[in-house]
């Protein structure tokens, strides 16, 4: 069997809220946007800069930490894989979209302060021991039940 890998890292900024929801079977989904930059210089000397938007997905526990925790403007540091949807639009015409399923995020920044460090880490994964995650920074305890990951 062929091995294959579908993995994405991100450093980038926040460009809208996040927007969270819930399945039909109650399952939380949050989504929302990052923005990266590129630059370089030309060969001729001229500086170049490309902007990315990413879509950006997650389930379950892990949405509601980014609901709770994201905003507008924050630097994250996200680890997920990449994910095509295709649907039928409302005119018919077929649509599609290609997002990054978060599976882990890092926050670079604190709220109101995209200056200072002290990255808070998700926690998003399961611990292989069941131990209680402490809880960052005077916040409550999150509890890491029924990760889809």
């Amino acid at each position: 069997m062929a091995m294959s890998l579908n993995k994405v890292l991100l450093i980038g900024n926040l460009t809208r809220d996040p927007e969270t929801r819930s399945t039909p079977s109650g399952q939380n989904v949050t989504t929302f946007g990052v923005a990266t930059n590129r630059s370089w210089t030309t060969p001729t000397g001229e500086k170049q800069e490309r902007t990315e938007f990413h879509n950006v997905v997650a389930w379950g526990k892990l949405a509601e930490i980014a609901d709770r925790f994201l905003g507008k403007g924050r630097k994250v540091y996200i680890e997920g894989r990449l994910q095509t949807r295709e649907w039928e639009g409302q005119d018919g015409a077929k649509r599609s979209r290609t997002e990054i399923v978060a599976e882990n995020f890092i926050m670079l920044d604190r709220a109101g302060d995209s200056t200072s460090g002290g990255p808070f880490r998700s926690a998003a994964k399961p611990s292989t021991n069941d131990a209680e995650q402490p809880a960052p920074e005077g916040e409550d305890e999150i509890q890491l039940e029924n990760i889809p990951f």
